[in-house]
């Protein structure tokens, strides 16, 4: 829509919905929402626009929470727009999730917007962040230790955090705190005071009144434009890497190791989010440095990356038995990958200097090369499963040999294990088996390596 020249600056930064969307517009009833709620009615008719108010009572001022409940009902019955409202209690919420106050009020807050809209079959919600947000944000986000994409700040347009199908805007965002208030002024629009906003007992409140002020005076009177530049130029680079790592991972090939660290991440991250597994730093890290990597990111699962690039993830289901299995020949020498374990082998002549190794070497085992049939197996322990550890005299049960050895029950369904000829002569970290150990009469070593690295507790 064209707007006219004498329009306050305001509402030429604007920027608009989508031309005859149906709008839900979040109205806390404070400053940022009243103005947002004010623009669009103004713009409605024009932009065939329906608009309807939705307010979500946090419960954490008692009194005045139901107060700015009442005051936005009133407004939104003046403008003659449909009302929806819900609300909860946040402090219990936050206290039994084990989340901070401000996490627990955005995430019902998304939750009850994303369920309403859904209800109105709406799919678009505006919200009033502004510039002052944006550069609040940043700082908030950079003593948090993200990665540029969450520097980058908000859109103004992106999927909400409880439902994708469902679109936020945010037409203030290029918008100043102090633009809206002199808007507010200039057209008298009425609007409710937060007193927790002055609260310093919130990590977002302590930047924006003590930290914010004094870079301001003391470092850069201009803070707010450079660090809203910044955070343009931050944002089109993770834009760019995001878009390389999705173009990868939509057409897979070439050497993941060989793609630039910050594409490596992404590609690792992307695979996560969509796995619904809660990302870090470190997390991101052990999985990109380490092809098999085997770390727990929740009760009995596990997610690892193979040489590709590709994270797996795998479930132990406690008592389960994982039928799982691989035949390999028994080739000279070779590797292979069963699931997150590499393994290699090779045949060895027995030299006439030679002498039985020590044993206790880690990731690397000697067998008697001729015992072993044309075919190895790799698997996980099955029910009724036997073995013979060396200095044993007669195979016992792997389960004994299990409870004996205090080993876990999710742990035991997760070592590996190898057979040939239906015997099993090797479990990961265990003695190897006495029917296939080296002797003076042993003629052929065969060199069994494998490396797993250990699971992140």
């Amino acid at each position: 829509m064209k707007r006219n020249a004498d329009d306050p600056t305001l509402l030429r930064r604007i920027h608009l919905p989508e031309r005859g969307a149906k709008i839900f517009v979040a109205v806390s009833g404070g400053l940022d929402s009243m103005v947002l709620l004010h623009v669009l009615k103004r713009f409605s008719s024009a932009q065939r626009w329906k608009l309807a108010v939705a307010h979500f009572n946090h419960r954490l001022r008692g009194r005045a929470s139901d107060a700015d409940e009442r005051f936005v009902r009133k407004t939104a019955a003046a403008m003659k727009l449909p009302f929806v409202t819900d609300g909860a209690n946040v402090a219990e919420f936050a206290k039994a999730s084990k989340i901070s106050v401000e996490m627990a009020a955005r995430k019902l807050r998304h939750e009850f917007l994303a369920r309403a809209a859904r209800a109105g079959r709406v799919r678009t919600i505006a919200l009033a962040h502004h510039a002052d947000d944006q550069v609040e944000l940043f700082f908030l986000r950079l003593l948090r230790g993200a990665g540029s994409g969450s520097l980058a700040g908000m859109k103004p347009q992106s999927p909400s955090p409880a439902d994708r199908r469902i679109i936020l805007v945010r037409p203030l965002l290029e918008c100043a705190r102090n633009e809206l208030e002199q808007f507010a002024r200039e057209h008298m629009i009425r609007y409710r005071e937060d007193a927790t906003n002055l609260s310093t007992d919130f990590l977002r409140n302590r930047i924006r009144h003590e930290l914010l002020p004094l870079l301001r005076k003391k470092y850069r009177s201009a803070l707010d434009q450079s660090v809203l530049r910044l955070m343009k130029i931050t944002g089109a680079e993770a834009e760019f890497i995001h878009d390389t790592a999705r173009a990868r991972l939509d057409h897979p090939g070439g050497d993941f190791e060989k793609l630039p660290a910050a594409v490596q991440r992404e590609v690792v991250k992307l695979q996560l989010l969509e796995m619904g597994v809660t990302t870090d730093f470190n997390l991101i890290e052990a999985l990109r440095l380490g092809t098999g990597n085997y770390i727990a990111v929740g009760p009995k699962l596990f997610v690892w990356r193979d040489a590709q690039g590709r994270i797996r993830l795998h479930e132990i289901h406690e008592g389960a038995f994982d039928s799982r299995r691989l035949a390999i020949k028994a080739t000279p020498g070779g590797s292979t990958q069963f699931e997150n374990a590499r393994v290699r082998w090779q045949f060895s002549p027995r030299r006439k200097d030679w002498h039985l190794p020590s044993p206790g070497r880690p990731g690397v085992e000697f067998f008697d090369a001729d015992k072993l049939g044309p075919e190895i197996v790799l698997r996980h322990w099955q029910a009724g499963d036997r073995f013979q550890p060396i200095g044993s005299k007669s195979p016992v049960k792997l389960q004994d040999l299990f409870t004996n050895k205090k080993i876990p029950r999710a742990r035991r369904h997760q070592l590996l294990l190898a057979e040939t000829n239906d015997e099993i002569f090797w479990i990961e970290g265990f003695r190897i088996s006495e029917n296939f150990k080296l002797t003076p009469q042993t003629k052929r070593l065969f060199i069994w390596r494998w490396a797993r690295p250990s699971v992140r507790r």
